[in-house]
């Protein structure tokens, strides 16, 4: 048998190469054209025929109709008691717990179950799934880029006519939700059909709101119970404070009465640290704080006339319009008012004119916005006319740090709550500012223009990643700001704490300064008043002199006058009896 090999190859991979160059044309046919063949064709004039070079394509659109989804959650209020025993009362849950501890069952289940959990244990020590293995270069990577926000949701008014959104309040748990006020604060510009309603949403559904908050006047200021999320608290624009329990449905719990109430619209409401969770305490322009409970809102707890002369006149008192309370201070707490000065209150002073400590003047207008910084409580933020300026509890005659004044007035503003450094504050041009005066003290890091109307209410998250703006038209804006400005930076409480004692004490040497300068020219004026009552003395002193002079030169000219006319009279008597005396001498000489 023939053993044949076959080799196979492609012709382009052996043979002489294909070498193309440039060379001018060649004609190598030349076909003349042949006039017989015109009698076959009829002439066309004129004759336009267009090609196309691509492929023929129709367009096409399809919308299909927009799905509105709706979530509802279901109230279980079946416990794990049963209905005999009242959880509330420990003598009967301890009783019952022993009834259960006696079972013999008892012992069987918390065996079995114990395996399971020691086995859960041993898993979760042995590898830890939450770690982070490289968070510091996650956060050095994050610091590099440039500070930015977007826009994630936009929540909108339902209504026809367009109100303010002048309070946003964030859910407790997990910030899922945002509770938004709506309400006109122009005077006299509600119009008859202008609805109540305020609102629950979902930040994830920005189609519908979740809940709707009736009250019988629209709500001006919305807070949630961080104790109890399913609690919210508003303030009215007639005064009166309502409460809601969302398991109840939309209509308030339970309403202030209108004799007891504020005569203004309450601008602030702001829940206290108690034990019970259900006190809360109210500010409005009529220049009053009351306290409440809100298991018995007939009548307020407690009372404060905001009167800077502390005779409680409440003809005098300065009109509130934000509030700030400190949990860690429960007896401290601090009012913004209308004529542009904070006064700082003391809850647990025995009388009310002991209640009011001291006032800080530095705005030209109404304190919209007042917030102890929650790193440094000591410092304090005020957001009014054009500025907003940062203060220290030590010095009262002027604020520590300040920003520029800007061209629109500022609405709003609040510090970040995991950032010292870094604040919030949002114009009347609907931009919104973030300010870091580690890195920048004259301009804002990051501004951002939200929308196209004013901005009236702002409120951070509890992690300070999402921010919501309220505006004049009813808008909620949601943004996530980035990384950086919502990240703790390495050695940020140690350079914000140095930067506020710094500028705390060139405020005290700068206001020692001025002290003296003013006790100067107090002592120069007195000294000028001294030396005027001294010349007037002298004055008075000359005019006396001149006064005794005159009076004693014209004594001597009357007795002048006197004497003349004695001498006179005595020349008359004497040449009488002479003409007397010659009328005898000549009658004896007859």
């Amino acid at each position: 048998m023939e053993i044949v090999y076959v080799y196979t190859k492609k012709r382009s991979e052996f043979g002489r190469q294909c070498n193309f160059s440039d060379r001018p044309a060649e004609l190598h046919v030349d076909i003349l054209p042949d006039p017989t063949q015109a009698v076959n064709f009829i002439e066309r004039n004129p004759c336009d025929t267009p090609t196309q070079c691509i492929q023929e394509m129709s367009e096409h659109e399809v919308n299909t109709e927009r799905f509105e989804s709706e979530t509802r959650g279901i109230n279980h209020m079946e416990g794990g008691w049963p209905k005999d025993v009242n959880p509330q009362e420990m003598e009967q849950t301890i009783r019952y717990r022993k009834k259960v501890e006696k079972d013999e069952n008892y012992v069987n289940i918390i065996m079995q179950l114990g395996s399971h959990m020691e086995h859960c244990i041993k898993q979760n020590n042995a590898i830890d799934i939450y770690q982070e293995y490289f968070g510091e270069e996650a956060v050095l990577e994050e610091t590099e880029e440039q500070p930015s926000a977007k826009t994630i949701n936009v929540f909108r008014d339902p209504n026809e006519v367009k109100r303010t959104a002048t309070s946003l309040s964030w859910h407790p748990d997990g910030s899922r939700k945002l509770a938004v006020a709506y309400s006109s604060l122009e005077f006299q510009r509600a119009t008859k059909d202008m609805s109540f309603d305020s609102y629950i949403w979902d930040i994830e559904n920005p189609n519908k709101p979740e809940m709707t908050l009736k009250p019988v006047s629209p709500l001006v200021c919305l807070e949630y119970n961080p104790k109890d999320s399913h609690i919210l608290v508003g303030g009215c624009y007639n005064g009166q404070i309502a409460y809601w329990d969302i398991r109840k449905g939309s209509q308030p719990v339970e309403m202030s009465t209108i004799e007891h109430s504020h005569r203004d619209p309450v601008y602030k409401v702001i829940w206290l640290q108690s034990k019970t969770g259900t006190d809360t305490f109210s500010a409005s322009t009529d220049g009053q704080v009351l306290w409440w409970d809100i298991r018995k809102l007939s009548e307020p707890t407690e009372r404060l006339v905001l009167d800077p002369s502390k005779k409680g006149n409440l003809d005098n008192s300065l009109g509130a319009i934000s509030l700030e309370f400190e949990t860690t201070m429960p007896t401290k707490f601090m009012v913004g008012t209308e004529q542009g000065q904070v006064v700082s209150c003391n809850r647990k002073a025995k009388t009310p004119a002991e209640k009011i400590v001291c006032t800080y003047s530095g705005h030209h207008g109404p304190i919209y916005a007042l917030q102890r910084n929650p790193f440094f409580p000591k410092n304090f933020l005020t957001v009014g006319d054009w500025t907003a300026r940062i203060w220290s509890e030590d010095i009262k005659e002027s604020s520590i740090m300040w920003t520029k004044y800007h061209m629109a007035n500022l609405t709003d503003g609040c510090w970040s709550p995991v950032r010292p450094s870094v604040f919030f504050t949002v114009k009347m041009d609907g931009t919104l500012d973030v300010w870091d005066f580690l890195f920048k003290q004259n301009d804002p890091t990051l501004s951002l223009k939200v929308c196209d109307e004013a901005l009236y209410s702002l409120q951070v998250q509890d992690n300070g990643r999402f921010l919501a703006c309220g505006s004049q038209l009813g808008t909620a804006t949601l943004l996530e700001i980035s990384p950086g400005l919502c990240t703790l930076q390495r050695n940020e409480k140690a350079l914000a704490t140095a930067m506020f004692e710094r500028e705390t004490k060139r405020e005290k040497i700068l206001e020692s300064r001025h002290r003296e300068m003013r006790l100067k020219e107090r002592s120069r004026s007195e000294q000028g008043k001294e030396e005027e009552n001294k010349d007037v003395d002298a004055e008075e002193s000359a005019e006396d002199l001149v006064a005794r002079a005159e009076k004693e030169f014209f004594e001597m000219v009357q007795a002048e006058h006197k004497k003349k006319e004695k001498a006179e009279e005595n020349t008359k008597v004497y040449t009488e009896k002479d003409v007397c005396e010659e009328k005898d001498t000549t009658v004896k000489a007859d």
